[in-house]
């Protein structure tokens, strides 16, 4: 057990790879002749949502990536999205568009993403990417997990032959997180809400990979000594005072002695998949 377990520090990294990308985007843009561009569309007024968005184009801005963004009334209709995706495939300024989840219930997020031109799609969840990642083939990956793998990467983690336990099954996290573990030579399990003595499965954990959106679902108990946690849940909690604060799926205190490396939240995961967001776009460019 270590007295206290290494901050994987998600938030230093992403920093990092937007000045690499920022110095790419100087260089290509003599070439190119334009910026690379981003569209994200919002609908609604979701707090969460349009945080997320500001931080978006906040550091598309630093890059040097354009923002072609459209926030839509919550009454917005199915026709009128997938309108204006069709609208930004056809146009050379934009190299991704991404749609903020989560929509409102009366609309079909599934057919929206659908509508996606595959090499625009900066979130990495149409289909045909979701297919070259299971195929193991070249294209834009789903950027959460990928930020995952990159902060391991950075961190000298080496997957090969470790047992890898990835908890959450969504096609956003979950499951693009299994397939990428199992690209680097890890032995992965995914479990869920319905796993019957999930402690138990995500004891036997080399990296321990937690996506569910449940603060504090994972406690000391749970966790192997000297594993290697990511927390990659965003929770909204108020406190007895009535202040709020984001905590992840992992309850942080008792875990952070037992494990060693850690990811902290907020800092940890949230800065990486803005960072590899931006990585789409620039690859989309580049392609272009």
């Amino acid at each position: 057990m270590s007295s206290t377990a290494q901050l994987l520090d998600g938030k230093a990294l992403a920093n990092s790879l937007q000045t690499e990308l920022m110095q790419q985007v100087q260089v290509l843009q003599v070439h190119m002749g334009r910026p690379p561009g981003l569209a994200v569309l919002m609908v609604g007024d979701n707090p969460a949502s349009a945080a997320y968005v500001r931080n978006k184009e906040r550091a598309c801005a630093n890059v040097g990536i354009a923002s072609f963004g459209q926030h839509f009334p919550a009454t917005a209709t199915q026709v009128e999205l997938e309108q204006a995706i069709a609208t930004l495939n056809r146009d050379d300024r934009v190299d991704g568009i991404l749609v903020q989840l989560p929509l409102p219930d009366h609309l079909d997020a599934v057919a929206l993403l659908n509508q996606i031109e595959p090499s625009k799609d900066a979130d990495g969840l149409h289909p045909v990417n979701l297919g070259r990642l299971v195929r193991g083939e070249p294209g834009l990956r789903s950027c959460t997990p990928a930020g995952v793998m990159r902060l391991l990467e950075a961190y000298k983690v080496n997957l090969k032959g470790q047992q890898a336990v990835v908890i959450g099954r969504s096609i956003l996290v979950g499951k693009p997180q299994a397939l990428m573990l199992l690209e680097a030579d890890a032995t992965v399990t995914i479990a869920h809400s319905r796993t019957p003595d999930l402690g138990a499965i995500a004891r036997t954990a080399d990296v321990l990979v937690v996506a569910v959106g449940r603060p504090a679902l994972i406690t000391a108990e749970m966790v192997k000594p000297g594993a290697i946690v990511v927390d990659v849940g965003m929770n909204r909690v108020t406190d007895a005072t009535g202040k709020a604060r984001l905590v992840g799926d992992v309850d942080f205190a008792s875990v952070q002695p037992i494990a060693k490396m850690i990811t902290p939240v907020p800092g940890g995961i949230g800065p990486m998949t803005v960072a590899m967001l931006l990585q789409n776009t620039v690859l989309s460019y580049r392609e272009r």
